[in-house]
């Protein structure tokens, strides 16, 4: 690269992304692209330019990159999950990854069930103009909603436990969480213990990741010969309440299990406190299994077995495709899922 002049002394007028260029001898492109922190520029290339614009003191001018991408400079994320902790881990995953860029999030939960749906949607996102949205399940799955975002050609990433190779005039892709994975360790760990008296607190019908999670549990379970008792099949709705409602329900079974595995870690940590009721020791009385391993999971007397899904990575890779959009057109991103044993899993007492 080649400078023509060294600083700007004295001068009054304001630095712009053409000195820049100009200093470093490339296009108001590549400069453009090292402001937005894109992976397609070299090294060696994005280190000068970087060098350059703190010399000589250039800051982008966030309403003229707005104007002239005709959006704002905010990154949507759109959810309607009763998972506060899953929520939290999404939102901090997607600022580490904003934070120090000029990208703001801005965060928008609504009613998936609601008439409005749509057209509180359509509201927010005609209002806010978000460079890009990141879509959580289940809403991640709503044909309708991403007809939306194809119509006012909105980029988009959905997070999601099922591949669907999503395509639209809108860019989308997809973060895909490989529950199945991890659900099978753990469903093959239970049955490898011994037990056979296997409760399962499941979520959401309308949820992918619910058919999907049983379907990993049942496959693990299946290698040891064993299947979810049929009168000890329970249905939550992945909050605390349902399942600590779930397993009140299985405790009042004539012939209670010796092990519940619960479809997240918010229905497990309801289970814990059914149990304490029911003066059950966990794990001497009931081996207890979750999914998430939310921070609650290591919190836990004794700590929680569960399947490790790292949902703050996720949103990280997926506000990373967002504002580096050179990666738009790659395939979806794969994430697996992992068995993590604690201190609520053992094998039944003799008599069970």
């Amino acid at each position: 690269m080649t400078e023509t002049i060294e600083t700007f002394p004295g001068r009054r007028k304001k630095v712009t992304i053409n000195d820049v260029a100009r200093l470093a001898g490339v296009s108001k492109k590549t400069v453009s692209r090292v402001i937005n922190k894109s992976a397609s520029v070299h090294p060696r290339t994005r280190d000068e330019i970087t060098e350059i614009i703190t010399r000589i003191g250039f800051h982008p001018d966030p309403q003229a990159r707005g104007l002239a991408f005709r959006r704002a400079f905010l990154i949507g994320l759109i959810y309607d999950n009763p998972n506060a902790q899953y929520i939290v881990n999404m939102q901090m995953g997607a600022l580490d990854r904003l934070r120090g860029s000029g990208i703001e999030l801005v965060v928008h939960p609504c009613d998936w069930h609601s008439e409005a749906f749509i057209s509180s949607l359509r509201e927010f996102l005609e209002n806010q103009r978000p460079s890009g949205v990141i879509i959580l399940p289940p809403v991640a799955e709503d044909r309708r909603l991403l007809d939306l975002l194809d119509e006012l050609n909105v980029p988009r990433i959905r997070v999601t436990a099922r591949a669907t190779g999503d395509t639209g005039s809108a860019i989308g892709r997809e973060i895909v969480s490989r529950d199945d994975i991890g659900c099978a360790e753990a469903g093959a760990h239970v049955a490898a213990l011994g037990h056979r008296r296997i409760g399962y607190i499941g979520g959401k019908r309308d949820y992918p990741s619910a058919h999907v999670r049983r379907q990993g549990f049942e496959a693990g379970l299946a290698t040891h010969g064993a299947v979810i008792a049929p009168d000890l099949d329970e249905r939550g709705d992945y909050s605390f309440d349902s399942g600590y409602a779930a397993a009140r329900r299985l405790f009042a079974r004539p012939n209670r299990p010796t092990a519940i595995i619960c479809a997240n870690d918010e229905m497990a940590a309801g289970a814990y406190k059914a149990a304490f009721e029911a003066g059950l020791r966990i794990p001497g009385d009931l081996t207890l299994i979750g999914f998430d391993d939310a921070p609650i999971a290591d919190r836990l007397s004794p700590p929680l077995t569960t399947v490790r899904l790292p949902t703050r990575e996720m949103a990280r890779m997926a506000a990373d495709r967002l504002i580096s959009t050179d990666l738009l057109d790659d395939a979806p991103l794969v994430v697996d899922s992992v068995l993590v044993v604690r201190g609520s899993s053992s094998a039944p007492k003799s008599g069970f």
